[in-house]
């Protein structure tokens, strides 16, 4: 059996041991544009803060590949899937066979157009380790940076740079920061926050123009700066699944097993949609752990086993400047709210179950709330009224507890 897997992040990996879970010796071959050994994404900002090195922001040990008999094969592109011939062109000229594929290609930036962009001379995303690379070798003391994206991505690249730089600006459209997991209290209390850290916003607003050093906003004003980083969001990478069959929504579509509708090909990770038992309804969730799930899933039903994901929820646990957030599932429904200056927690329920949760500073117990959401434990089956606001297993009755805790199967 010879198993191709199309990129080499969280997904990639979980796809490789779930296969080697149950098959020892069939082939793997696994492609990335990307030249590297597999590393986490997430700490490209602090590598560039110094927090980290590229050693130690590996995923896994140096012996990954050789240790699961996997054929690496970095540093090259995937041009065309020949899906009825089952092979994977690659741009230097070469072909991969492949029984079973999978598709792990990720996420890309995407840089709407804007007025004047050309002109900009130093401008950049941040999402690869490359990115972080070139970044960081543009950056001075006294280097005024504009970053055009309030999310996830823009807010880690300020906190990651702030220290190497002069002042960095953040411009959004939207009217609060991390506008797709805060709600507006979170968001103000988290914008303070980074506000007392040297960062200044623009929020509810734009770019009407740009010029090689400067920019005109949509609302009057205009920001000089030396260096722009775009982090506005993120596309799926569905082309090559999509110029072979497979549906395609914002992501690739899979069921539970992460089988997609063409046999014998998989999606996982970023590229891919999970049902989001929240929401009820397919999303793409763009969340290491969900990736990692997905690519395990993916491996062992490629193998032969049999394993579903059937649990997905989006989450997200990040820090800006020391104040960490956990967020969790969906925020409709009746809302539990509790904060002091410094911190925050919503918990959001509906049908007498969890079904969403906000935590700001406060996030040690985050696993139990996360546990009854993906759980869908009916609320009144355990003491909700302690777990609002001292999240513990003594709310749990006691053969729960078991389970929990590792000492019974359910």
């Amino acid at each position: 059996m010879n198993y191709v897997i199309i990129g080499n992040s969280a997904a990639a990996v979980g796809c490789v041991e779930g296969i080697r879970s149950v098959d020892k010796t069939g082939g793997i071959t696994v492609i990335s544009s990307e030249p590297y050994h597999v590393y986490s994404r997430p700490l490209i900002s602090y590598l560039i803060y110094g927090k980290t090195d590229e050693q130690r922001m590996k995923y896994r040990p140096d012996d990954f590949y050789t240790k699961n008999k996997v054929t690496p094969l970095l540093g090259v592109t995937v041009t065309k899937v020949d899906y009825e011939g089952k092979q994977v062109l690659l741009d230097n000229g070469s072909s991969v066979a492949f029984d079973k594929l999978l598709f792990a290609t990720g996420s890309s930036p995407f840089v709407p157009p804007m007025p004047g962009l050309d002109e900009v001379k130093q401008k950049f995303t941040f999402m690869k380790l490359d990115d972080a690379k070139r970044l960081s070798e543009a950056l001075r003391p006294e280097t005024r940076v504009l970053i055009i994206g309030a999310g996830l991505i823009g807010l880690k690249c300020a906190e990651g740079i702030r220290s190497k730089v002069k002042s960095i600006s953040v411009v959004d459209m939207a009217p609060r920061i991390l506008p797709s997991i805060l709600d507006e209290t979170g968001a103000a209390i988290m914008q303070k926050h980074i506000e007392a850290n040297g960062v200044t916003f623009f929020l509810n607003n734009s770019v009407a123009q740009f010029h090689q050093n400067s920019a005109e906003l949509k609302n009057g004003g205009t920001v000089e700066f030396d260096v722009l980083v775009l982090a506005v969001g993120v596309r799926p990478n569905t082309k090559l699944a999509a110029e072979i069959g497979c549906k395609v929504n914002k992501g690739i579509l899979s069921d539970n097993r992460c089988a997609t509708n063409l046999k014998d090909v998989y999606a996982a990770g970023d590229c891919s949609e999970s049902f989001d038992i929240t929401e009820q309804q397919y999303r793409v969730l763009a969340l290491w752990p969900n990736a990692y799930m997905q690519g395990e899933t993916a491996g062992i039903d490629m193998a032969g086993g049999d394993k579903s994901y059937e649990k997905a929820i989006p989450m997200n646990a990040i820090g800006f400047f020391g104040l960490h957030i956990i967020t969790a599932g969906s925020y409709y429904g009746d809302a539990y709210i509790s904060r002091t200056e410094d911190t925050y927690k919503k918990l959001v329920t509906r049908d007498n179950l969890l079904k969403g949760f906000i935590l700001i500073g406060e996030v040690e117990r985050a696993g139990i709330y996360t546990s009854l959401i993906r759980e869908e434990t009916p609320l009144d089956t355990v003491d909700f009224e302690l777990i609002k606001d001292k999240p513990q297993l003594m709310a749990f009755a006691a053969p729960e507890r078991a389970v929990k805790l590792g000492g019974a199967g359910k």
